[in-house]
Formats: structure tokens, C-alpha cells, sequence
């Protein structure tokens, strides 16, 4: 057993969704490499789940806004 990690991890450079149950303050983020394939995503998990479009992240900044699926 290690030390706990001080710093969050970086991310890959990609396009990213967080998908929750519902109800659920806290999910799992997911990425994908290219838009198509993360709007693919959603529409598979956007019965059953919550969806938030946190958008790309490039060097591990995020370049737009994140926004709310309903």
C-alpha cells in the first residue's frame, strides 16, 4: 500500500462524457478519440443513465464548455 496521490491525473487528449445514474451526484468519465464516436456513446447510454457532454481536452485543457444532455 502506497502514498494516496497528491496531484489529480492528467488526461488524455480526446473527447470526453461523464455518465451517472440518475440521482447519483458523481460518475464515471469516458473517452473517446474522435466527436462521432462520443455522440455515439451518448445516444447508448442516454436511456438508462445521465449524460454530461464535458466536451475535448487537448494537453489537458479543456476547450469548450461542458453542457447537460436531456
Amino acid at each position: 500500500m502506497g502514498r494516496p496521490a497528491t496531484r489529480p491525473a492528467k488526461l488524455k487528449d480526446g473527447f470526453y462524457i461523464e455518465v451517472k445514474n440518475k440521482g447519483d451526484r458523481s460518475g464515471i468519465k469516458i473517452r473517446r478519440d474522435n466527436r462521432a464516436a462520443m455522440l455515439d456513446a451518448v445516444e447508448e447510454y442516454r436511456r438508462i443513465k445521465d449524460i454530461v457532454i464535458l466536451g475535448e481536452c487537448k494537453s489537458d485543457k479543456w476547450l469548450e464548455p461542458a453542457k447537460k444532455v436531456v
